[in-house]
């Protein structure tokens, strides 16, 4: 059985302020041309249909018409809520949705209820495990405690009983949306636990076939059996070096994996630039980056006049612009009150004036904030003077 294997598709997300719809279009496209093409069996989506709980209108009409295309296809679609995705509201009319083929998995109570498929070799039971939030799943699975491997290690205790129940030879696939030790994050996933991501180890999926994972948004293979698709789209600059794609995956009859990676469509390239600006303007070596989406750092000892103007004079898909100073001092990680103990308030703003523009004021700039300090005193003082009469 041939199964295509995607995830975090984020509908309804922005880049750096530039909407993503279009691409996110183009995408849908592309998932229609080769589910057609590769004459997929299945297809997966592994949480994150949406970038919000309430996305969007557009969002919502690219998603109505991605499902009806798949339907279109004849090709069942099996598709779980992720972190980001409000489950209800996405398995609203799952029921008759799932009649055209497009199977929406978004209760934990169906975790243990799978999608049944067959080829010529027999059944393959494909389990939706929608985002378990261990607070609120914890009773619903049967968890110890409430910890992400607690709910998931629960839930798959539920699936790896219902297999244990059907004809010998059934296969199996898992559909998840955690974060997997061993997985490489990056800077546009929402962490999934409060004070950072906890990770459940890959054995969680022991005994199924294949676990397609969503979340992280680097495709990515924890092991052969245990895969991240990834999104197919960047959604920060950290992604630059992603190669954006979907796993299609052939489970052979006796749960054989083989996976090849299929490129998505790439709406502009990334690009992370680093350098003093005079250097980045005139520097040939990066013609290659101009059409591409810019994030720059300048290292100027000043911060040079209009930065972002004589940027995208180049380079004019400029997004992000920073600012580190070579030559900067390091502070030691001294906290915000150690830093200013013992420091008068001119000293603090002449400070505050080089850590922004990267150079110390200058004479005639010291004696201006000198005479503001001393307005503002005189003025402290002489309002004092007034409550005391």
């Amino acid at each position: 059985m041939r199964l295509l294997h995607t995830s975090d598709w984020h509908l309804g997300r922005s880049f750096h302020r530039v909407s993503m719809l279009g691409a996110q279009s183009v995408f849908i496209d592309h998932l229609v041309d080769t589910v057609r093409e590769h004459r997929v069996d299945a297809v997966l989506v592994a949480g994150d249909v949406y970038d919000r709980a309430v996305p969007p209108l557009p969002a919502v009409e690219l998603f109505d018409r991605a499902l009806h295309r798949l339907a279109d296809l004849g090709v069942p679609t099996v598709m779980i809520s992720g972190n980001h995705d409000s489950a209800r509201r996405l398995g609203v009319g799952a029921g008759l949705i799932g009649r055209a083929g497009i199977h929406l998995r978004t209760d934990p109570e169906g975790c243990a209820d799978p999608v049944v498929l067959a080829d010529e070799h027999g059944d393959v039971a494909v389990y939706g495990l929608p985002y378990l939030e261990p607070a609120l799943v914890k009773d619903t699975v049967g968890a110890a405690k409430a910890g992400h491997e607690a709910v998931l290690g629960a839930a798959m205790d539920r699936v790896r009983a219902d297999l244990a129940g059907r004809p010998a030879g059934t296969r199996s696939v898992v559909l998840a949306h955690a974060f997997v030790t061993g997985g490489q994050a990056s800077d546009s996933e929402r962490d999934i636990a409060v004070g950072g991501v906890e990770a459940v180890p890959a054995s969680v999926f022991a005994g199924v076939d294949y676990a397609a994972l969503g979340h992280l948004h680097g495709c990515q293979s924890i092991n052969e059996r245990v895969r991240y698709s990834g999104s197919p789209l960047a959604y920060s600059f950290s992604e630059a070096a992603h190669r954006k794609s979907t796993w299609l995956v052939d489970l052979g009859p006796a749960g054989e994996i083989t996976a090849e990676r299929i490129d998505t469509p790439v709406p502009r390239p990334l690009a992370r630039l680093r350098g003093r600006l005079d250097d980045l303007l005139d520097d040939p070596a990066h013609t290659v980056h101009e059409h591409s989406w810019i994030e720059a750092v300048l290292t100027d000892p000043i911060r040079p006049d209009d930065p972002m103007a004589r940027l995208t004079a180049r380079f004019p898909h400029t997004l992000s612009l920073a600012f580190d100073p070579e030559g900067r001092e390091d502070d030691g990680g001294a906290t915000y009150a150690q830093r200013l103990r013992g420091r008068t308030d001119q000293e603090i703003a002449e400070d505050f004036v080089a850590h922004v523009r990267g150079g110390a004021p200058d004479d005639a700039e010291r004696a201006v904030l000198h005479d503001a300090f001393e307005d503002v005193r005189a003025a402290a003082a002489a309002e004092g003077q007034e409550a005391r009469r």
